[in-house]
């Protein structure tokens, strides 16, 4: 099983976005293709015949409350993006995906049924020289609501400090630097954190683990033999974390959505939350 055989309920490739393009360019709310990136000079320069932009800071993050948006502003990049509540969404974006997972994390979150991810995402399709466009679509308004929430998929602080010393398993997707407290944030983010060091007996986990060298996910029998040499099966409970919740986004979406692992949540407060409160414990080294 390679993996391009994955369901395409959850993960697509690049060849079965290409042959739907003409779905994805038409108004009809029926398909939607989402990029969606930290830095959008990426989908300036070129993108994915119909896809529409997400600014992963501006559209999706509450920078006045430290958090990603609430249920009305969620609506709102949804509706205005010409998305309803049946739309077969498609995400894809650079840094090898992990702001679409997170995205595909928000919207399993705000309840949205049907959401996938494009393997490899841009990196990839540049890579294949499938067509690109730097025109942006023309997508109509549409009223877009949202029926709950999944608490299910979300850990909080409360829960994680609960949670310490059980059976749980914490996955720290960061750097090893990260993780060995000797940087409290990836060279070139400025969002760092008081202290540095990781989770108390959290396993080191890096996102980019989860991908081969074109970017593609690995294999099912790679991923599952991978997590097992962590002591994480189908039974294991699994909080993942990162610094603000977007890499730990990978790990949650491989874990839950590719290999089926059932009790898997992403702490999207992650260091960012952790490295900077008082009274709580932390380890160092590796």
């Amino acid at each position: 099983m390679t993996p391009q055989a994955y369901s395409d309920d959850v993960l697509v490739s690049s060849e079965w976005v290409r042959d739907r393009l003409d779905r994805f360019e038409g108004p009809d709310p029926e398909y939607r293709l989402l990029e969606v990136d930290l830095n959008t000079d990426f989908y300036d320069r070129g993108h994915v015949p119909g896809a529409v932009s997400v600014d992963w800071t501006v559209d999706l993050q509450a920078d006045d409350y430290r958090d990603f948006v609430d249920t009305e502003s969620f609506a709102e990049v949804f509706g205005e993006r010409g998305i309803d509540t049946d739309t077969t969404v498609v995400v894809y974006g650079d840094d090898a995906n992990w702001f679409a997972t997170h995205l595909y994390w928000l919207c399993t979150y705000y309840g949205h049924a049907d959401v996938r991810v494009m393997n490899g995402g841009w990196e990839h399709w540049m890579e294949e020289e499938y067509p690109t466009t730097t025109a942006a679509p023309s997508t109509p308004t549409l009223e877009y609501s949202i029926r709950n929430c999944d608490e299910s998929v979300r850990a909080y602080r409360d829960d994680v400090l609960n949670i310490i010393g059980t059976e749980t398993t914490f996955v720290d997707v960061r750097m090893p630097e990260e993780y060995r407290s000797e940087l409290t944030a990836p060279p070139g983010y400025n969002e760092a954190a008081q202290r540095g060091g990781h989770i108390p007996d959290a396993e080191n986990v890096l996102w980019a683990d989860n991908m081969r060298s074109d970017r593609l996910f690995k294999s099912p029998f790679k991923l599952r033999e991978m997590y097992a040499g962590y002591g994480i099966g189908p039974e294991t409970e699994v909080i993942t974390y990162c610094r603000i919740g977007e890499r730990s986004s990978v790990a949650w979406f491989v874990l839950t959505q590719l290999l089926g692992y059932e009790d898997v949540r992403n702490y999207d407060g992650s260091w960012a939350e952790w490295g900077n409160m008082i009274g709580v414990p932390i380890e160092h080294g590796a």
